[in-house]
Formats: structure tokens, sequence, C-alpha cells
């Protein structure tokens, strides 16, 4: 009700969606304690829609949200990849966890 998941168009690994919440949120930097419930949701209804797409290894998937200013849009999503390790050279590099500008 108040998430919806899509796939990414530029996608990273075999299995790419963006989990955005319905109610607008700017960005991960806008995020406060307070926002820990939606961000478990959004973990979760990525899980889901993995799961729902045949995928079952959980051990092997990345989450993440862009720190800006390297998002391209201003409306919290987070990225869902999977295999992590399937990732290519690039993919590794822009999903590289806790890096400076992606985080996990």
């Amino acid at each position: 009700e108040d998430l919806v998941c899509f796939r990414d168009i530029r996608p990273g690994a075999p299995h790419h969606y963006l989990v955005v919440p319905v109610e607008h949120m700017g960005n991960c930097k806008t995020l406060t304690p307070e926002h820990i419930p939606v961000v478990k949701r959004m973990m979760e209804a990525g899980k889901s829609v993995l799961q729902r797409n045949n995928f079952s290894d959980l051990n092997d998937i990345r989450m993440g949200f862009h720190w800006p200013p390297f998002c391209s849009i201003s409306h919290l999503h987070l990225h869902v990849l999977a295999p992590a390790s399937q990732l290519g050279f690039l993919s590794r590099l822009i999903y590289r966890i806790n890096s400076y500008w992606f985080i996990t």
C-alpha cells in the first residue's frame, strides 16, 4: 500500500529492482530514526520481490541507497540487486558496499 517496486531501467545485476515509498521522502540524508520502520519494510519488500521472481539465495543480494549528490532523483529509493556475486566491474564500483556514494 505504501511502497512501489519496479525494475531499474539500467540494471546492474540480473535482478535489479527499486523499492520506492509512495509518500515523498527526499533522500537517504533526510532519514531520521522515525523512518526505521519504513526502511525495514522497503528491505522486506525487496526480498519478497526477489523471491517472487525465483531468486532464493538471500545471502547473495545487495541493498542500499546512493548518497547525495550521487543519486539521480530526489525521492528515496532502495536498490535491490541479485545475485551480488554476478555484479560486473562497473556495477561493483557503482554499488560498492558502504562507499562514499552508496550506503547499505
